[in-house]
C-alpha cells in the first residue's frame, strides 16, 4: 500500500523530545483500490455468465436406461404405425442393449416428438439384417415415406437394393455419399437434424450433409404410389427403430442417446 508522511511534530515534555509520525492513504492508494474492486466485479460477472451458459447448454440423454420392455415407447406395425404390430413382438433391453422384437415387422417409436436434435447410437445386424431409424415420423403411415427412415440394412438382405436402400441412405430418397457399413459388426451413427439441415456420420465418416428443402425428387412407396418428397415431410415427429430382419438374428442397439436442440 502507498502511504505518505503527513506531519512531523516535535514535542518537548519534561526535558524529553518525542516525535510522532501520522500516516494517511494517498490518492494513488484510493485509485488502486477502486481499480481492484472493478476487476473483481468483472470477474464475478464473467463467472455468473459462464454458469448461466453452462446451465442452458443442452445435454445428451440416454434413451434406454433400464432393462426390460422400453418405457416411453410404442410398438407399431412396420407399414402403418396407426396399427399395433402383428404377433405382439416384444422389444426388450438386456444389459443396456435393445433387441428387436420377434416376429419381424415392427417399429419401436418414441412417445415423445422431436424437432431439432442430435442422435447417437450403435447398431449391429446379422447377415440378413434389416432395420432403420425413424426421424421426425408422424404417428400415421409408414415412417420411411411419411417421415424419414435412415436405413440400416445388410447388403445380403436384398442383393438388388439401390444405394438409397442400403445403410446410410434416406430410404428410397437420398443415397449416402459413400458406403462405410461394417457387416455383422457394431456400427455407430451420429445424426444431426436442425431445421432443414441433415447431417449423418457413420463410423466417423460423413455420409449425408444436405439441405432438406432441396430434396424435391419423387419417391415411390412399396405399392407404387407417390410419397411426399423429403422437402415436404414433417419437421417434427417421433424417432424410432425398425425390426425387419430375416433369420434368427435381430437388430441390436446400444449407447442410444439424444440431445434436444429446440
Amino acid at each position: 500500500m502507498v502511504f505518505a508522511s503527513h506531519e512531523k511534530r516535535a514535542k518537548a515534555k519534561s526535558g524529553h523530545c518525542t516525535k510522532s509520525l501520522e500516516l494517511r492513504p494517498t490518492e494513488e492508494f484510493y485509485s488502486a483500490m477502486k481499480s481492484n474492486r472493478a476487476f473483481l466485479l468483472l470477474d464475478l460477472l464473467f463467472v455468473v455468465a459462464a454458469c448461466r451458459l453452462a446451465a442452458a447448454e443442452p445435454e445428451f440423454v440416454s434413451l434406454f436406461t433400464e432393462d426390460g420392455a422400453p418405457k416411453g415407447w410404442l410398438v407399431r406395425a412396420w407399414d402403418e404405425v396407426r396399427n399395433p404390430a402383428q404377433g405382439n413382438p416384444a422389444w426388450k433391453v438386456e444389459h443396456g442393449v435393445l433387441h428387436g422384437g420377434e416376429p419381424r415387422g415392427s417399429w419401436l417409436l418414441s412417445e415423445k416428438e422431436y424437432g431439432d436434435f442430435e442422435l447417437e447410437f450403435e447398431f449391429k445386424l446379422g447377415e440378413t439384417g434389416n432395420s432403420g431409424c425413424a426421424l421426425r415420423a408422424p404417428l400415421y403411415g409408414d415412417p420411411a415415406f411419411d417421415g424419414m427412415e435412415l436405413q440400416m440394412a445388410d447388403f445380403r438382405y436384398n442383393t438388388s437394393a439401390k444405394d438409397s436402400e442400403l445403410t446410410g441412405g434416406i430410404y428410397r430418397a437420398i443415397a449416402p455419399t459413400k458406403q462405410v457399413y461394417k457387416p455383422t459388426e457394431w456400427n455407430k451413427y451420429h445424426v444431426l437434424l436442425k431445421g432443414s439441415h441433415l447431417k449423418v456420420v457413420l463410423n466417423g465418416e460423413t455420409i449425408q450433409d444436405l439441405n432438406l428443402d432441396e430434396q424435391n425428387q419423387t419417391v415411390k412407396r412399396h405399392n407404387g404410389s407417390d410419397a411426399p418428397p423429403v422437402k415436404d415431410r414433417p419437421r417434427k415427429g417421433r424417432i424410432g427403430f425398425q425390426e425387419l430382419s430375416r433369420g434368427a438374428e435381430h437388430v441390436q442397439i446400444r449407447n442410444a442417446r439424444i440431445k434436444v436442440l429446440d
